[in-house]
């Protein structure tokens, strides 16, 4: 075997400035490239084997196969050229380019590596002494042929390639294609991926996407912005407008509610007057798409917590005022059913443990049921006390607010009462009362109020000594006291308050 022979064929197809080049350029793509190991993987795997054959054909052509060996040899060296030419388009796109801060679309990169694999077919071929001339004659009626055959394939290919060129739609866009609405998770040359929140993968040719319209989501200007969503309710109409309008945005713009955004705030608008009923709309803007109905579900349940606590309610669909009508006497059972359950919710209050049965259904009738939403700020530090509060299903969260932040004083839960203090002197509220989870409570106003502590005296005492623990607890997150200083504040707290609550009722000193 003629080893000079063998040598000068390997030197023919680039041995050994080329697989050294080859390796290079793999190691430190390799390194920089994590990513994309896979096609590295595989491409150098595809130019491993080209070598061998070029080995194994130089081998051949000492055993005189002759025309066989050639073409063989012509074919790996085609091979290992494709292999050098795919990574070197994959060091360009995804390497070199990058650290210029240049983002070109992978479709242009897949779209110069054939043309690249086109070229070097037809050099290898013009080197095995093929005219060139005579293949693209004979292959024009063919090529005419396929196209007709594949517009469809091929409009798709061209659509693709025209999306990713133009930058109308980039992986990860949110968009809206007929009923389709997803995030863009794959752009190729037939399709685009599209993936929606019910965990489906629409797959869309590209050309239904070049023919059509298609919306893409959070986004206005080339830049990604938060996205506009609406949730409507309806109201009857005997609730003023202004006041539904006033009271939904108030709620809203209190409540911490996950991915709705502060700016900008929530509105609610008027959207139309229809039969026996106003329609409304909030709108809002979210800050991830993939949260639409979570979030939706959110601002509904603290919307109707609002329109409950201002004495409003959703209106019932037209149809039920036709086939449904309370008697008399399903209406009379509803409020005894109703008042049971607020004197129950009295009797477990300690304030109101001195009142007769007469006087607590006096004050039972004048209470107004008051639900919250988990998040909702029942009180506000700071703000005008107009009510009593009267805890009766569910926790609440008491923080005192000063420049320092937040500081927890207590939790409060069923049965308890807040809110006392405001309502005794007319003082801002102390500190902020927060919901812990759904919340049910009945406020009791100013007029109520005094009217029950006129005709009970006795009730001073209970609440003076309320008001001491919780202005106490006030005072410790302030200033750190010891148990002894503890017992003679509280002690000088409770005489004091109720000194100023006999004093303010006319009550007289014991």
């Amino acid at each position: 075997m003629n080893i000079e022979i063998i040598g000068e064929h390997l030197e023919q197809a680039g041995f050994p400035q080329v697989p050294v080049m080859f390796a290079v350029l793999a190691l430190v793509f390799w390194l920089m490239r994590p990513a994309d190991r896979s096609t590295l993987y595989h491409t150098s795997l595809f130019y491993g084997l080209a070598l061998c054959g070029q080995v194994v054909t130089a081998l051949l052509t000492e055993l005189d196969i002759g025309l066989a060996a050639d073409v063989l040899r012509e074919a790996f060296v085609i091979m290992a050229g494709i292999a050098v030419i795919r990574l070197w388009g994959a060091a360009l796109f995804r390497l070199f380019l990058p650290m210029l801060r240049l983002q070109p679309p992978r479709i242009l990169e897949d779209v110069l590596a054939i043309i690249a694999y086109l070229a070097w077919g037809m050099v290898r071929l013009r080197y095995a002494g093929l005219d060139l001339s005579q293949i693209v004659t004979t292959s024009a009626v063919i090529t005419a042929v396929i196209a007709f055959s594949m517009q469809d394939t091929l409009g798709n290919i061209l659509g693709g390639l025209a999306i990713q060129l133009d930058g109308s739609l980039e992986v990860g866009d949110w968009v809206r294609v007929d009923d389709v609405t997803g995030k863009v998770s794959d752009i190729r040359w037939r399709s685009v991926s599209i993936e929606t929140n019910n965990w489906e993968t629409v797959v869309i040719p590209n050309g239904q996407l070049m023919k059509s319209k298609f919306a893409v989501l959070a986004q206005r200007g080339g830049r990604r912005v938060t996205a506009r969503r609406w949730v409507w309710f309806d109201v009857d109409y005997s609730a003023p407008p202004s006041r539904v309008i006033a009271e939904v945005q108030e709620t809203l713009g209190r409540s911490a509610i996950a991915n709705m955004a502060a700016e900008p705030a929530p509105q609610c608008v008027l959207m139309a007057l229809e039969a026996g009923r106003a329609r409304y709309a909030v709108r809002y803007w979210l800050t991830d798409l993939a949260r639409d109905d979570a979030t939706d579900s959110e601002v509904r349940v603290h919307l109707v917590a609002g329109l409950q606590r201002a004495g409003l309610g959703i209106a019932a669909p037209q149809y039920s005022v036709h086939m449904f009508k309370e008697n008399e006497k399903q209406s009379q059972a509803e409020q005894t059913r109703e008042m049971v359950l607020r004197l129950k919710a009295l009797q477990q209050v300690d304030i109101f443990a001195h009142l007769q049965e007469d006087e607590l259904l006096r004050v039972a009738e004048r209470l107004v049921f008051t639900p919250f939403a988990p998040g909702d700020v029942m009180t506000r530090q700071g703000a005008d006390a107009h009510w009593l509060y009267l805890l009766v299903q569910g926790e609440a969260q008491v923080v005192f607010e000063d420049a320092a932040g937040r500081h927890p004083v207590s939790r409060l839960h069923e049965g308890t009462v807040f809110g006392e203090r405001g309502m005794m002197f007319g003082e801002q509220r102390s500190a902020t009362v927060t919901a812990v989870g759904d919340v049910k409570c009945y406020r009791l106003d100013r007029a109520s109020f005094e009217d029950v502590i006129r005709s009970r005296p006795g009730m001073a005492e209970d609440i003076s000594r309320i008001l001491a623990v919780r202005e106490l607890e006030l005072q410790s997150v302030r200033n750190t006291l010891d148990e002894a200083a503890r017992t003679s504040e509280l002690k000088r707290k409770h005489g004091e308050i109720l000194g100023r609550i006999r004093d303010f009722f006319a009550l007289g000193r014991q």
